[in-house]
């Protein structure tokens, strides 16, 4: 049938099915006189058989310093993917427009909803946080300063944990989103799981905790003690839906 997707499929390379991949890796082996290049290439190529390719070739191999290369290696995969068992994070929330947030802010909480925005740690990298909460915001959706009914603080970067959890109580912040690009050792995970126990030793109510980063899995917000992980390709919509859906259901209604 015309259009229909099979079910089975393999990766492509240079023809349909024929299971060429590219894969890159660093190996701490120098790259300097023929002899240990040929060993480091050596090493990349016994590296890609146990990881089931084959035959592989390294296509690129560039010396890191004095002790470590870099490659970049084409090989072929045996392995199969079955599209029926690939499972998704279906959205639990409804995807609202700039208007109707607003109006599900102003008939539930009668106030604006305060969100408070950082990156912390030694993360430096605002461009992410920026993208959500800034007006000019990203993919052609503005950001969270552009909706009237939501005030933002923008905390910028690098702010530490109890500043945070103290800025964010002066603040009497509804929500905290924090964004954590740097993931070496780690970081990302062990940043977001110290301000969580943070926010829960400061008190028995604490503001909705979002995170966001590229390297972040979605499914590891409860054992991090946080609320909601956004992923990759997050826009400003999709965080303002979930947090009126999270802050503001239908049917909560302003107290008088």
């Amino acid at each position: 049938m015309t259009g229909a997707v099979d079910q089975i499929v393999r990766p492509y390379g240079d023809t349909t099915g024929d299971g060429r991949v590219q894969v890159s890796f660093t190996l701490p082996i120098p790259f300097g006189t023929p002899d240990e290049r040929a060993i480091a290439e050596g090493a990349a190529l016994q590296l890609a058989a146990k990881m089931g390719l084959d035959p592989a070739m390294v296509v690129h191999a560039k010396g890191m310093g004095p002790n470590f290369t870099f490659f970049v290696v084409y090989g072929r995969a045996s392995h199969l993917v079955d599209l029926s068992e690939v499972k998704i994070a279906k959205r639990e929330f409804e995807l609202l427009s700039p208007a109707e947030v607003n109006l599900r802010i102003r008939s539930s909480l009668g106030r604006k909803l305060v969100v408070v925005g950082a990156t912390i740690g030694t993360d430096a990298h605002t461009v992410g946080i920026d993208a959500i909460l800034n007006v000019k915001g990203h993919a052609g959706e503005k950001g969270l300063e552009y909706y009237r009914e939501i005030k933002v603080v923008n905390l910028g970067s690098q702010v530490e944990i109890p500043r945070l959890v103290s800025l964010s109580a002066a603040e009497h912040a509804d929500a905290v989103l924090v964004s954590q690009v740097v993931t070496q050792k780690d970081a990302h995970i062990k940043n977001t799981a110290e301000m969580a126990a943070a926010f829960a030793a400061a008190g028995p109510t604490r503001p909705l905790l979002v995170i966001g980063g590229p390297r972040f899995d979605p499914a590891l917000a409860p054992a991090l003690g946080v609320d909601k992980i956004f992923g990759r390709g997050t826009t400003p919509r999709d965080v303002a839906s979930y947090l009126v859906h999270a802050l503001a259901p239908v049917g909560s209604g302003a107290s008088s």
